[in-house]
């Protein structure tokens, strides 16, 4: 039987963001790293000292993948680009949508082969104007199209099962992956039906264990499912829309949670205070670190 808690844990940053998402973290310099999608800004936080930097960006990004110590590797609405971590300056590494320029990159993760997968949308949300690709190198194949709200793109342990929502839509799909390429090998089906609950899928993570940790979008909460799908745990956030968690900490052991204040009015902000910050949700978690982009 699942249980709920309340929050136990602190804001990591005073700071409100229109949308932050795709939160990530450098265990070699401490560093939490996340994204403003509709703000294009970079935020860079040291954990132990609290430093922060704050990156404007020219691009509406939504993710940040590691390459080494040199160069990350940023998804955004004009592409993906490799980004110099000292001087922050980008290079156009591959195209997207090069068609669509009323579309944005969302959601997406670096699969254990390096490969990544990555979600695209409508900038006002277009009903099934979106896809889901896999990058590996310079090589973009798309997966799946005609999605609204591309989320919770996230991997099993060992990279053989892949997971990814249409949020609009409110089914955590599962796929069969080639664990050496992050490739589908068969088609996918519904892990969880969410049809008609409070709230929507937004983005998501695997632990060390498989199990699946969800940012609820409506709700503010953080739920944990097993890789059967069987919810075991809610964990209440103070920011009613949450985006995506985050493995943290040295060891992995703690959680980050970004949210967003997107299409709040100012009835709704103040009704949410909280809205559009960064949290430590106070748990101890067995998390994993995302791999690698290999270029």
């Amino acid at each position: 039987m699942s249980s709920t808690s309340a929050f136990s844990g602190h804001v990591l940053l005073d700071t409100r963001h229109d949308l932050a998402e795709g939160p990530t973290y450098d265990a070699g310099t401490d560093t939490a790293w996340w994204l403003d999608i509709l703000g294009k800004t970079l935020t860079e936080h040291h954990l132990t000292s609290g430093r922060t930097t704050v990156h404007p960006l020219p691009v509406m990004a939504s993710v940040l993948a590691f390459i080494d110590d040199r160069r990350q590797l940023l998804a955004s609405d004009q592409g993906l680009y490799l980004r110099d971590t000292a001087s922050g300056e980008l290079t156009l590494h591959a195209t997207l949508e090069p068609d669509r320029p009323d579309n944005r990159s969302n959601d997406g993760r670096v699969h254990q082969s390096g490969a990544l997968w990555i979600g695209t949308m409508g900038k006002t949300a277009a009903t099934g104007a979106g896809s889901i690709y896999h990058v590996a190198g310079t090589t973009v194949t798309k997966l799946y199209g005609e999605i609204s709200i591309p989320n919770s793109i996230c991997f099993s342990p060992d990279g053989t099962v892949g997971y990814f929502t249409d949020t609009r839509v409110n089914k955590l799909m599962q796929v069969a992956l080639d664990p050496a390429k992050g490739l589908p090998i068969g088609a996918p089906s519904v892990l969880i039906d969410g049809t008609g609950e409070d709230g929507g899928f937004d983005g998501s993570v695997c632990d060390a264990e498989g199990t699946i940790w969800n940012a609820r979008w409506g709700v503010g909460a953080v739920d944990r499912y097993d890789a059967a799908g069987q919810h075991l745990a809610r964990y209440l956030v103070p920011a009613r829309q949450t985006t995506c968690p985050a493995f943290i900490g040295r060891d992995a052991g703690r959680m980050l949670v970004t949210s967003a204040t997107e299409n709040l009015n100012a009835a709704g902000l103040a009704a949410d205070p909280l809205g559009g910050h960064v949290f430590d949700l106070g748990i101890s978690v067995k998390g994993k670190f995302d791999p690698k982009f290999r270029i």
